[in-house]
């Protein structure tokens, strides 16, 4: 996808000429008279225009009537005016020749207002039609630090600085409160976007012109729904070839959020789990608090991604060095065993005893001179068994600590010239910073500083997970086999079959398609008659199992649509009669008698399309217990034979195959080629199906089988 367009039009909104405020009023409090105070306040270098047909003057200055009463044609335009006039003061300054436009008015479709939804139609073709870069609307105003424009509607004061993140959030009070806490720790968001409705411009946009900022490093972003799907995934591949990390908090985590994002935005959020799936995938690590963005971002924008989960520690007590322990089992962290080079090496400037632990606790003589403090943390870089390595110290809040100003100033020339391995600073707790503390931390920006163990380790498991996840999408990019003959003729019946409307194909179908993309099935055969039935099991040998087949009957068990483990022609005929009787109303294709499978583990395996995300991978434990356990993962299709693995491993039934107390290893490969199998599906026919339900797919001491299935089409 080509983003040249959207990266054109996010400079066209945050570096403008001119700023024009369409519906000025000099009423305090008004958000007019905020943004006009505030493009002055931060010495904004263009011209401020102002337009109110029923003022001459306004805050001492000539206000105007109409943009062709203007000195100049406008460029950027903030638009005050309620909902009804927004589309045609567009319109208006469109055609006058502005380029971009931040829409403040609410009332297109916020909390299931269908009237104001009309509005927000309208809205949107006009930003179609006059192709100008839109923010908003219900939105409270921007801030770009590089042009100085900041229409943003903040009373308290911001600090315009360049670099190193950018914030883009459909919440501007989110947005506002990560800025400020953000600020509190030294570190500069030198963009603030409150995106809102996203009628125009959307994260994706933004993403992508951040991702040719040099001096950003972080990209954080405030998610209630995703407008374009394809153009975010398309940006954040981008921004994570720059080198920028990008920070998500999505709303919609409960169906009571889901619901809250909808009353806000007048968007239909997905699943949380979805966007984990898609959004990981192309390099996103997600934040489930404010706390937790702000705890990551200070970790990405100066220590970095920790390239694995094997972590070292040097602490001041031996209490910390136990909190770090306890948070490091609790978010999948290992402090492993140093390596007996490392242990030997420590002994030689330690000055208590034998070392055989980590973390380290300071009582062993680490702190007794700068030489021992900087000998063991070269020691611990050159450890292969670490990844990152956790120096306990926070930020001096007044002067009086010289040791721990000199270590951090020592630590950090090491981490800007000689650290092979992340290093980061962990205080035991969170504690606010003051002015001193902040100018310490800007003299040390290669290293971050972390609060509180818990806190801590927890950014650390979710940004090495993103790493994770990143090297699994890039096994995949040696691209999808070409689909074969049998594969091609599915693709194109199943194509011309599916509608707007939701259609289930019958099981026989269902499997037909899962078998031509490698999925095996049971030894079975169709059936219309009673006598056929006993021919069939003659065929495939006792015991066998009998299937009701219809379109409409997509969970057969309720229905009592299914009959297991019939092991004599008598039992078989009398199944049939009776399910012929039970099931009269429903229109059946036939009877489907196959082979009875027993002794296997059992899977659902699936593909779902999201709402806001689209198609999805899952697997996890299925049959009886689906609904009450729960225990599924998900991922982003294409599937490698990796991320099948991963799959695998997320879930209790996937670590069930490698065999628990008396019970046989069952074939994991069987299991990981279905995965791979349902990944070219949701790939071949991502337009048409809706779903996929392999429930159960049961893997065995050798092989596995897809019992039974259910595909479900709609034209997307």
């Amino acid at each position: 996808m080509n983003l040249e367009a959207s990266k054109k039009k996010v400079e066209a909104l945050l570096a403008p000429k001119n700023a024009v405020l369409v519906g000025a009023s000099d009423r305090p409090g008004s958000w007019a008279a905020r943004v006009w105070r505030n493009l002055h306040k931060y010495q904004f270098p263009g011209p401020v225009y102002s337009i109110n047909p029923r003022r001459d003057t306004i805050w001492d200055q000539p206000c105007y009537p109409d943009f062709k009463s203007l000195p100049e044609k406008p460029d950027h335009l903030v638009v005050l005016v309620p909902a009804a006039g927004v589309a045609q003061s567009l319109r208006a300054g469109a055609a006058a020749g502005a380029r971009s436009a931040t829409v403040f008015s609410s009332g297109f479709g916020e909390a299931f207002d269908a009237d104001a939804a009309s509005l927000g139609r309208e809205l949107a073709a006009v930003i179609a039609e006059t192709g100008l870069a839109v923010s908003g609307p219900n939105c409270m105003g921007n801030v770009s630090a590089k042009s100085r424009l900041v229409t943003l509607t903040e009373d308290r004061m911001l600090k315009l600085q360049e670099g190193p993140v950018a914030l883009v959030g459909q919440s501007g009070g989110m947005m506002i409160f990560a800025n400020a806490a953000l600020q509190e720790r030294g570190i500069a968001a030198e963009y603030l976007i409150t995106s809102g409705n996203e009628a125009g411009l959307s994260a994706g946009d933004y993403i992508a012109y951040f991702a040719d900022q040099p001096e950003l490093k972080v990209v954080v972003i405030y998610v209630e729904a995703i407008a374009d799907v394809e153009k975010f995934k398309a940006a954040c591949r981008m921004a994570r070839a720059a080198g920028k990390y990008i920070v998500a908090l999505k709303m919609g985590q409960s169906e009571r959020g889901r619901e809250a994002a909808l009353a806000h935005t007048g968007s239909l959020a997905g699943s949380i789990e979805a966007f984990d799936a898609i959004a990981g995938d192309v390099g996103v690590v997600r934040a489930d608090t404010l706390d937790d963005l702000v705890e990551i971002t200070e970790l990405l924008a100066h220590t970095g991604a920790p390239p694995g989960r094997k972590l070292g520690a040097i602490t001041l007590s031996g209490a910390f060095r136990g909190l770090l322990l306890d948070g490091a089992e609790k978010y999948g962290m290992q402090f492993q065993m140093l390596q007996p080079e490392t242990t030997e090496r420590l002994k030689t400037v330690l000055t208590v005893g034998s070392l055989v632990s980590n973390p380290i606790d300071g009582g062993y003589g680490v702190l007794t001179s700068a030489d021992n403090y900087m000998a063991s943390i070269e020691a611990m870089q050159a450890d292969p068994n670490i990844d990152l390595v956790i120096l306990q110290e926070a930020l001096p809040r007044e002067p009086g600590s010289d040791r721990a100003e000199r270590y951090i100033q020592l630590v950090d020339a090491y981490a800007a010239t000689k650290a092979r391995k992340p290093i980061l600073f962990c205080s035991p707790i969170s504690h606010s910073q003051t002015d001193y503390s902040r100018a310490l931390r800007a003299k040390a920006p290669h290293v971050s500083f972390l609060q509180e163990a818990n806190k801590a380790l927890r950014a650390i498991s979710i940004a090495a997970r993103r790493e994770e996840m990143e090297r699994l999408a890039r096994s995949m990019e040696i691209g999808q086999p070409t689909p074969t003959v049998e594969q091609t003729a599915i693709i194109e019946r199943l194509r011309s079959r599916a509608s707007d409307e939701a259609a289930a194909l019958n099981e026989v179908e269902s499997k037909e398609v899962l078998r031509a993309y490698g999925i095996p099935t049971p030894h079975e055969e169709m059936v219309t008659s009673p006598d056929g039935a006993l021919a069939a099991a003659d065929r495939i040998g006792y015991p066998v199992v009998l299937k009701a087949v219809s379109e409409t009957l997509t969970h057969k068990s309720d229905a009592g649509a299914v009959a297991l483990n019939l092991a004599t022609p008598e039992q078989l005929r009398d199944a049939y009669a009776r399910m012929a009787a039970k099931l009269a109303g429903h229109t059946l294709d036939g009877m489907l008698v196959g082979q009875f499978v027993k002794g296997g583990l059992e899977f659902v395996l699936g593909l779902h399309r999201d709402r806001e995300m689209g198609l999805i991978v899952m697997a996890g434990a299925g049959g009886v217990l689906l609904e009450l356990m729960k225990d599924v993962a998900f991922c982003a299709p294409p599937v490698s034979r990796d991320k099948a693995l991963d799959l695998l491993d997320r879930t209790q039934a996937g670590r069930l195959l490698g065999g628990y107390r008396d019970s046989a290893p069952r074939d994991r490969e069987a299991v990981v080629t279905a995965l791979v199998g349902l990944g070219r599906l949701a790939v071949d026919l991502a337009g048409v199906i809706e779903s996929v339900d392999i429930n159960p797919f049961v893997a065995l001491p050798k092989g596995g089988a897809a019992l039974d299935a259910l595909i479900v089409l709609r034209r997307k």
